[in-house]
């Protein structure tokens, strides 16, 4: 499950339409980055069958509200933009307080401890899981320090890995991974691990399948939070032919943290077609691995637009002042959109889209092998 903020949502709500089906399936890996880390790790630490703990998820997404996420009050938002001010216009002089991020998510800690039960931050319903029917957990961060993808691993003995700026630590992962894997950079904190500062795992993983394929997995469920945009879509801001700067971050955004698992995707479609041609003494190792991705049917960004009012006043107040008004499809705005209003209108997306290809999906769940890129067109996969 990959990043979107807010838009991680709409994974639940595909999780919570295959659980209508298969209510006790279990899923042997799980893998999260940025907010997927979030509900990577809900079902991974949570008890119960795998509908029991989809609805407990989806119950959480129900009522998930801004406060819960970070402090969004006047007095809370104008001190950290006064602390960014001060450290601009002073040229970073070691008297101005140096800022961490542009908004506290002490809530957020709170709010997850609470939701994975864990009063010290260990999540130690992963362990329990782990003996009986997972086998491997991996939830990614980005190394500050070096840049490099850091995917810390709870697993029944999966091997370590190490490959050019991404590697592997195997953990008994904690509240403070999952905080890490979803820290937006500049927008939330970095967390310290260690003796380093990991911030948003999306900024550094290249290869989004990677983690997965390493801990041993042959069939991936990939559900992304990335609408891709017909032709005909409009996307140019209103009243201006310049782009406001929400639509230029939301940009930025999705390329950071998104577009890597199509390209992914892509990737693995070809090392698949390449292997099988050859015979199994010269693939170096290698196996094939078959792929099915969800994406949404609709527009997230557009819809978050639908619901921008109901913001608390002075966030909304701040976040129009980059151009969140602007724009048909404020893709920023979609990813902090922290609101039960919309995130139920996510949910129902994401149950809406898997319902439709359940037949696929269940054929998939149950072995079937799919077509490759070539046979049914990306977009499918």
């Amino acid at each position: 499950m990959g990043g979107g903020g807010a838009r991680a949502a709409y994974q639940v709500g595909v999780l919570r339409a295959i659980a209508r089906h298969q209510p006790r399936l279990t899923f042997p890996i799980l893998t999260g980055v940025s907010a997927g880390a979030i509900n990577t790790a809900f079902m991974a630490n949570a008890p119960g069958d795998f509908a029991q703990r989809t609805e407990r998820l989806s119950g959480l997404w129900s009522n998930l509200t801004t406060e819960q996420v970070f402090r969004s009050d006047s007095l809370s938002l104008f001190r950290t933009a006064a602390k960014w001010g001060v450290r601009l216009v002073s040229g970073a002089s070691r008297l101005a307080a140096r800022p961490r991020g542009m908004v506290d998510t002490e809530p957020l800690r709170a709010f997850l401890k609470g939701a994975l039960s864990s009063d010290d931050g260990k999540l130690r319903g992963v362990a329990d899981n782990l003996r009986t029917g997972l086998q491997a957990v991996g939830i990614t961060t980005t190394d500050y320090a070096s840049g490099r993808s850091v995917t810390f691993v709870q697993s029944n003995g999966a091997p370590r890995w190490q490959r050019p700026h991404r590697e592997s630590v195997a953990v008994e992962l904690t509240v403070e991974h999952v905080m890490a894997s979803a820290a937006l950079p500049i927008f939330f904190p970095a967390i310290r691990l260690g003796e380093e500062w990991h911030g948003d795992g999306g900024i550094g993983l290249t290869a989004p399948l990677s983690p997965a394929l390493h801990l041993g997995a042959d069939r991936i469920l990939a559900i992304s939070t990335r609408f891709e945009r017909t032709h005909y879509e409009p996307s140019r801001p209103l009243g201006s032919d310049y782009p406001p700067p929400a639509q230029i971050v939301g940009a930025m955004l999705n390329a950071v943290f998104l577009d890597m698992l199509d390209q992914d995707a892509m990737n693995l479609d070809r090392i698949n077609r390449l292997i099988v041609d050859l015979p199994p003494e010269r693939r170096m190792g290698l196996r094939p691995a078959h792929l099915m991705m969800l994406r949404p049917s609709r527009n997230i960004s557009a819809l978050a637009g639908q619901f921008e009012a109901r913001l608390p006043q002075p966030f909304r107040f701040l976040l129009r002042g980059t151009g969140t008004k602007e724009t048909k499809s404020p893709e920023s705005l979609s990813m902090v959109m922290f609101e039960p209003s919309y995130t139920k209108a996510v949910m129902d997306m994401g149950s809406d889209d898997a319902e439709k290809r359940m037949p696929e999906l269940l054929a998939f769940l149950e072995g079937e092998q799919r077509p490759g890129l070539q046979s049914t067109g990306f977009w499918r996969v």
